[in-house]
């Protein structure tokens, strides 16, 4: 449960994501990574540099708020300061030792559908079975996001 556990949720999310609509849903993405960028400055186990790790996923989910890409970048560079807290002992989740374990497995699973361009369940399903995406795409194209707005 340990391992499969997060990548439940992490598809959790991508499904309840996908039931809000665009541009909001891009948007509510760079505010949910912002705000998972701030997560360990109360437990300071990387002194200032939790500042810095801070500062810079503040600034791609910035970048984010108009682009996909920007969101999917955050929720690497957060697995990546998960990976680091697992290994030095300083968990997100004090009580819980394993949780920056499952939250390094779960967010290179949100970075994937954000890097995807954060589609719907619908559009995932148009893609994997080779259906149009929309207006003007043809057969097993992904869609262009600024055409779905």
């Amino acid at each position: 449960m340990t391992y499969v556990l997060p990548v439940v949720i992490g598809v959790g999310y991508a499904l309840l994501m996908s039931l809000v609509r665009e541009p909001h849903r891009r948007r509510l993405n760079a505010i949910m990574v912002a705000g998972a960028g701030a997560a360990y400055l109360s437990g300071g186990g990387l002194g200032g540099w939790e500042f810095a790790f801070t500062a810079l996923v503040t600034y791609c989910a910035f970048r984010g708020l108009e682009s996909w890409t920007w969101i999917g970048v955050a929720w690497l560079l957060h697995t990546v300061w998960d990976a680091v807290h697992h290994l030095k002992g300083n968990p997100i989740i004090p009580f819980a030792h394993d949780s920056s374990l499952g939250c390094a497995i779960c967010d290179p699973v949100i970075a994937l559908w954000c890097l995807a361009g954060g589609p719907t369940a619908r559009e995932l399903f148009r893609r994997r079975h080779g259906r149009a995406a929309g207006p003007g795409a043809r057969p097993g194209e992904w869609p262009d996001p600024a055409r779905t707005v």
